[in-house]
């Protein structure tokens, strides 16, 4: 599967370059005009088309390409130099490090955001909280109706993921269960979309998904689905509570967002953006915007405007935390 994507994605990236090629009124490349293309985790996709929609209503003559890929497939792309940018949920090894060197890939790289992973519910399951211990044990198959845990007539359980080689589906292998193996009633889907299909409809179904994911519409737009001109006065406002206030109210209404807690803590807590901030919300990870691209190209520019005060003010609209925003702009429940 590895090498089919990293095959398409290399004619992709051909293309991409033919037609660019061809159109001679193309602007030249620049840190804020041309083409580039990058490579995401696709649990970050919805965060990253809005970074692109804004970068690009700013720069009229930049064009980005972001493609989405599983973790590991974006990180081989970088390392394959068939891209110079990757959105992944960590930052690079010292080896890997040390190996872009040695073909003068000069690395950076910089937190941008910490993402949260939420646990959702059917409506009509009457759980709302879970520990952490309680969570494992339905993942390995200790748990398998909802009766186990509390009186609960939802039925056997059911756990559903975005896809197979999904980060998160790393992420709660190894924290929650210390690397031991999913049980037979956990199942893939093909898309985040599809996830929340699931637990809608099925009554014992319980998904994993990241919590950008709870505020949008699942088509490529926000909740609230602002234009590009109205989001970018919003984001151009110096009060940024706003936009973490209408995130926090904005969580899917057609599920419910099963609260978290740790095994030797009896408050449970949800993802919110405070929550993460405190640690309280247990499920949470760094995300790294990583480049190799040289100094005054499209791709380094767009680097640059991902650890901007308007890019940290459009991760905070989507749910999770900015990596450089202090407390006082991220508002509580």
């Amino acid at each position: 599967m590895r090498a089919e994507y990293l095959s398409y994605f290399s004619l992709a990236v051909l293309l991409t370059i033919i037609l660019a090629s061809c159109d001679r009124n193309k602007p030249t490349d620049s840190s804020t005009s041309g083409l580039a293309s990058l490579v995401c985790d696709e649990s970050f996709e919805n965060i990253l088309n809005q970074e692109v929609d804004v970068f690009e209503y700013r720069y009229p003559n930049a064009n980005i390409i972001p493609y989405y890929a599983s973790e590991s497939d974006a990180v081989d792309s970088l390392l394959q130099m068939k891209t110079s940018m990757i959105i992944v949920p960590h930052e690079l090894t010292a080896e890997q490090v040390e190996y872009l060197d040695s073909h003068k890939k000069r690395v950076k790289s910089q937190k941008i955001a910490v993402d949260a992973i939420a646990v959702i519910a059917n409506n009509e399951n009457p759980i709302e909280e879970l520990s952490i211990e309680e969570l494992k044990n339905i993942f390995i198959g200790k748990y398998t109706d909802w009766n186990d845990i509390s009186p609960n007539k939802s039925g056997k359980i059911m756990i559903v993921f975005d896809n197979q080689g999904s980060s998160t589906v790393k992420y709660m292998r190894d924290s929650v269960t210390g690397g031991q193996l999913f049980a037979k009633n956990v199942y893939a889907q093909n898309s985040n979309k599809e996830v929340f299909e699931v637990v809608k409809n099925r009554k014992n179904a319980l998904g994993i998904i990241g919590v950008t994911w709870l505020n949008t519409d699942l088509d490529g737009g926000t909740a609230n689905g602002v234009d590009i001109k109205t989001k970018m006065e919003q984001l151009e406002r110096n009060d940024t509570t706003e936009l973490a206030s209408e995130m926090n109210n904005n969580f899917a209404k057609d599920l419910k967002v099963v609260a978290i807690r740790r095994n030797d803590n009896p408050i449970a807590y949800k993802p919110y953006q405070y929550y993460i901030y405190t640690g309280d919300y247990p499920f949470f990870r760094s995300i790294y915007a990583i480049s190799t691209a040289p100094s005054g190209s499209l791709a380094n520019g767009f680097y640059s405007f991902l650890t901007s005060v308007i890019s940290q003010k459009i991760i905070l609209g989507t749910g999770i935390l900015p990596a450089m925003m202090p407390q006082r702009n991220v508002a509580l429940e």
